[in-house]
């Protein structure tokens, strides 16, 4: 909660806050005591929670600090997720344990192979869980060096450097990653595939260390994304990301394209090669 609560409060400006800059500030940011005053709160109580504090805080109280700090929805969220953990009622909310080896069902692989634009499956870990045919060979980097282990988009974002290659703008798509998993840390604090998923990817990649500090956090459900593929170029997805109801912490994720766009000429040229090649069988081994 405390690097939480610090990370907002320092990139919220004086200026961004319509309250006067007066005096030399130490630190960048809003002060904790003008956090305090715009949400309504005494500079001591603030000063508490910001701590970790949180026994009988109400919901009104970490609305008011969220308008204070001008959260966006997926850290509003955030935010109170881990006010449930501090104040010992995250057990009511705990989401249900799977199995530590997901299976995929048959059925589901079928519900895959009938979409015909890229689709896959994920879980909060980002592991690539299931895709369909077109699915498998847009992610085709993934399986080449996932080296046997199920496929995680943080090892390869972070640790392999056709990544740099299959994303454009690496930057944004690391960023999106890391915000990712932080959300899910936050809804599943318990999660140890992703504490262990943290903690290595923390001690091998400095880029990966730096923005788990940052605590940024997100919703992922729909928006464009930008690919580069090492047989039909370059790609620009719109994606649609939706929780399987029957399948907690797993999300589907749909691809797809402009019609007459160069990018639908593109998956076309991948659904024929995807086809064609020995590397992307209809069904990945999970």
């Amino acid at each position: 909660m405390h690097d939480f609560l610090t990370s907002r409060r320092a990139r919220i400006t004086p200026e961004r806050a319509g309250i006067p800059a007066a005096g030399q500030r130490r630190v960048p940011g809003l002060r904790r005591s003008e956090v305090a005053s715009l949400a309504g709160v005494s500079v001591e109580y603030y000063a508490k929670l910001e701590r970790g504090a949180l026994a009988g805080v109400s919901a009104g109280v970490l609305e008011a600090i969220a308008r204070a700090l001008q959260l966006d929805d997926a850290e509003r969220a955030h935010l109170m997720r881990l006010a449930q953990e501090a104040n010992g009622t995250s057990v009511l909310i705990r989401p249900s344990r799977r199995p530590r080896q997901w299976t995929l069902r048959p059925s589901l692989q079928w519900a895959l192979d009938a979409i015909t634009a890229p689709a896959a499956l994920v879980n909060n870990r980002q592991d690539l869980l299931g895709v369909n045919l077109l699915g498998r060979a847009m992610y085709s980097d993934l399986y080449a060096t996932a080296g046997g282990r199920v496929p995680n988009f943080g090892r390869f974002t972070f640790l392999d450097a056709a990544a740099h290659r299959f994303y454009p703008d690496w930057n944004l798509a690391a960023d999106m990653l890391v915000a990712n998993l932080r959300t899910a840390a936050g809804k599943d604090p318990h999660d140890k595939g992703l504490h262990d998923l943290v903690g290595e990817l923390s001690t091998r990649s400095d880029e990966f260390r730096r923005r788990w500090g940052a605590h940024n956090v997100r919703l992922h459900s729909t928006g464009i994304k930008t690919f580069h593929h090492h047989v039909v170029g370059d790609l620009e997805l719109i994606y649609e990301t939706m929780d399987l109801r029957a399948e907690d912490g797993i999300n589907l994720t749909i691809y797809t394209a402009e019609p007459g766009s160069a990018t639908a000429q593109a998956l076309a040229l991948l659904a024929s090669w995807a086809a064609t090649s020995e590397n992307t069988p209809a069904s990945a081994d999970h």
